[in-house]
């Protein structure tokens, strides 16, 4: 295990109608005027808009809005958050959404402050000079963003996505309500499920020696979406296992899992690429990749893909041939995509493979290589995708 500081200052509020005390709470932070940041329709259709809007007006809390949030937020409606804070004098950031939502809410928080452009702080040109206070109401389960310190943005210039770790990034409060999960459309939930496994197998699959604790939760929290993923598609009504999801999502990308252990990261760079060229959905890019990167550097520690075969999917071969016992823990995960609907080849979303040297260059942007597990050269980075076709 490797030294660590971990720190988590995001207040998790959780469970039946917990939103509704969000006019009340940002009151009592003494906030005068915020931002309320959503996506889409969906909150309006399903009454959410109303049911917050109301708490923030009962408590005498004024309001801007903004929004017209897209998957794989963009850069442009970040920057006109910025410019609609700093009009009405907006002292923090109301998110009322999924990731993406969150993820803009948080880069609007940090270029409201900040002197140049934001897009210099994504690009690691420039660091945060200070924040607004973000607030969440999470309604998808998915990408951690609601308690993580991370980001991710799309500038429309050249279609590059970007993401930015930084303590500034936590959110300060974050309400989460199982029962707001039960909208979703089974895309949304398969998507979801699959950027928390994600985030998960960024973390297990470490060099670092002597994690057996952090490899245990890990192991638990995959074993725990392997189960209640296909469970919420037959009964998406079904609260007690949205907890389970919506709290599995939280733990997974808050760091704690990650501590002490070098993680990877190189199968998010490479889904990253996918996603800003294509614009499809960022769960949907990831279960692609990831069989993709597992079948590509396996063999640099097969130990370690051997234990993920057997603790997660109970892979009993013979342990004379670690190979394959690895292999079979590939299959298994591929298979247990394709059981729920999601994408295993990039010719499931229609991608060919014309465009696989322009994302494999801008994969590997950060000083020619990507990721910790096997540090991937821009060549391997293509050899990944094309092993995805």
């Amino acid at each position: 295990m490797i030294d660590f500081t971990y720190y988590s200052p995001t207040e998790i509020i959780f469970g039946k109608d917990c939103h509704m005390q969000a006019g009340e709470r940002l009151r009592a932070m003494g906030a005068q005027k915020i931002l309320l940041h959503y996506g889409g329709a969906s909150i309006k259709r399903s009454g959410l808009y109303d049911q917050i809007t109301a708490g923030l007006r009962a408590a005498g809390v004024d309001f801007a809005e903004l929004g017209g949030v897209q998957p794989n937020p963009r850069l442009g409606l970040v920057k006109e958050g910025i410019a609609l804070c700093r009009k009405e004098g907006v002292d923090l950031v109301l998110a009322v959404g999924g990731g993406s939502v969150i993820d803009s809410a948080k880069a609007i928080a940090l270029g409201t402050p900040f002197s140049g452009d934001v897009w210099d702080i994504f690009l690691g040109k420039a660091q945060p000079t200070g924040r607004l206070p973000v607030v969440t109401v999470l309604t998808i389960p998915a990408a951690g963003s609601e308690s993580s310190p991370s980001a991710v943005i799309t500038n429309e210039e050249g279609w590059l996505k970007r993401g930015l770790t930084h303590p500034l990034n936590r959110p300060v409060l974050s309400f989460l309500n199982p029962a707001l999960c039960r909208t979703l459309p089974e895309s949304q939930i398969r998507y979801g499920a699959s950027d928390i496994m994600a985030h998960l197998m960024e973390r297990y699959f470490t060099n670092t020696d002597h994690v057996d604790l952090s490899d245990r939760l890990l192991e638990g929290a995959l074993r725990t979406m392997l189960i209640k993923l296909p469970a919420i598609l037959k009964d998406k009504e079904d609260v007690d296992t949205w907890a389970e999801i919506m709290w599995t999502g939280m733990v997974a990308h808050n760091g704690i899992l990650g501590m002490g252990r070098e993680e990877d990261w190189a199968s998010h760079g490479i889904e990253h690429e996918l996603s800003a060229l294509y614009d499809i959905a960022h769960g949907a890019g990831l279960s692609i990749v990831f069989p993709a990167w597992m079948k590509y550097v396996y063999k640099a520690n097969v130990g370690r893909f051997v234990q993920f075969a057997v603790r997660v999917f109970d892979v009993s071969l013979p342990f004379a041939d670690p190979e394959a016992i690895a292999l079979e823990g590939i299959a298994r995960l591929e298979a247990f995509y394709r059981s729920v609907g999601l994408p295993t080849r990039l010719a499931d979303v229609g991608i060919d493979g014309a465009r696989i040297p322009e994302m494999a260059e801008k994969a590997a942007f950060r000083g020619g290589w990507l990721g910790h597990f096997v540090s991937l050269t821009a060549a391997d980075i293509a050899e990944i995708y094309r092993l995805a076709l």
